[in-house]
C-alpha cells in the first residue's frame, strides 16, 4: 500500500463521519481509526505575530467568559447515551429547547436500567455534546445550557 493510498483514506474519514477503516490490500492491513471528539483543532499555517497573540488572547478570553456562564449537565453514571425513550419517539430536548430544572434532558442505559438525566436549572439548551447511541463515562460532559 502507497502512502498515497494512506493519505487519500485519512481525507475520506475527515471527510465523513465514519471513525474507523480498516482495508487489506495485497496482504497488507491498515485499520485507521479516529475518536470523535467535541470539535476540529486547526494548526496555523503562519507563524503568529504578537497581534496574531493579542487577538488570539482576546477571542480566548471571551469565549471562556461565555462558557463560564453556561451550566454543564455531566454523567452521573457509565452507561449508553439516548436522546429519546424509543427509537420512534422524540428527543427529550434539542439544540435551542427552553428546559426547566428537574426536566428530563436524556436517557442514560446503563446494565438494562434506564436513568433519566435531569436538567440542572432553568434555561436553554446550547448544545448537546453526545450523540445518540453513544457510550459515556462518569463525569462526561452531556449537553450546554444557558441559564436565560
Amino acid at each position: 500500500m502507497e502512502l498515497e493510498d494512506l493519505k487519500s483514506l485519512i481525507e475520506l474519514l475527515k471527510e465523513t463521519d465514519i471513525t474507523e477503516l480498516q482495508v487489506e490490500k495485497e496482504g497488507t492491513k491498515v485499520r485507521i481509526k479516529r475518536e470523535k471528539l467535541f470539535g476540529s483543532i486547526e494548526i496555523p499555517t503562519h507563524r503568529p505575530s504578537v497581534s496574531d497573540s493579542v487577538q488570539a488572547a482576546a477571542i480566548k478570553d471571551l469565549v471562556d467568559e461565555e462558557t463560564q456562564r453556561l451550566i454543564t449537565v455531566t454523567s452521573p453514571i457509565v452507561g449508553t447515551f439516548y436522546k429519546s425513550a424509543s427509537p420512534e419517539a422524540p428527543a427529550f430536548v434539542e439544540t435551542g429547547t427552553r428546559v426547566k430544572k428537574g426536566q428530563v434532558l436524556c436517557i442514560i442505559e446503563a446494565m438494562k436500567l434506564m436513568n433519566e438525566i435531569e436538567s440542572d436549572a432553568d434555561g436553554v439548551v446550547v448544545k448537546a455534546l453526545i450523540e445518540n447511541g453513544q457510550p459515556v463515562e462518569y463525569g462526561e460532559p452531556l449537553f450546554l445550557i444557558d441559564p436565560v
